[in-house]
């Protein structure tokens, strides 16, 4: 019984196919005698039936469509035990907290070598790249670094980088912020 089922759906599917290729042979035969009762009668035709496969097929009508590839790369904050720590071979003195001085700007920065970030002090991100620097990143005034406290959204461009007056940074809180400077921090030994 499921055989005899599964062979007659398809063949249930084409039926309005055929019935309407029928109805237009139809409509297209000529008319042998035109007398006054039958052009009244053509005028007020019934309405054709509803068919449903039909008017789908009259309603997707061919448009143009456009695709567009858009990439967001999310840079997320890095854990503590992740950073690295530029300090661990120096001897052990209980005072010696590393320092850090801002040297040489950086215009444009790698989104691939970019391992993490975190939040600095007013509108200041630090980005630790893979290569084992640390590049500080000052956004622009009407911008706080805490709203970045859970990593930003970048859109990727065709080179790959994140540059200095280009990309805007977008925080998981909804804030968009431009990059003003990148400098790269560089530890002093005293």
């Amino acid at each position: 019984m499921h055989s005899l089922f599964a062979f007659a759906a398809p063949l249930t599917l084409m039926l309005p196919l055929v019935a309407e290729a029928v109805d237009v042979a139809d409509r297209s035969a000529p008319a042998e005698d035109f007398s006054a009762p039958q052009c009244q009668a053509a005028s007020e035709a019934p309405p054709a039936p509803i068919n449903p496969l039909v008017a789908w097929r009259q309603s997707s009508a061919a448009n143009q469509v456009r695709i567009e590839q858009r990439v967001v790369i999310r840079i997320a904050p890095t854990p503590p035990a992740a950073r690295p720590n530029l300090a661990a071979d120096l001897p052990n003195r209980p005072s010696a907290a590393p320092r850090f001085e801002e040297r040489g700007k950086e215009k444009c920065v790698g989104l691939q070598g970019i391992a993490g970030v975190q939040t600095g002090n007013g509108n200041r991100l630090v980005l630790f790249l893979r290569d084992r620097r640390m590049i500080s990143v000052n956004l622009e005034k009407a911008c706080r670094a805490r709203d970045f406290y859970a990593g930003f959204y970048v859109e990727k461009n065709k080179d790959g980088q994140l540059c200095v007056s280009r990309d805007k940074l977008q925080s998981r809180t909804g804030a968009r912020c431009e990059i003003e400077t990148m400098r790269q921090l560089v530890e002093v030994r005293s």
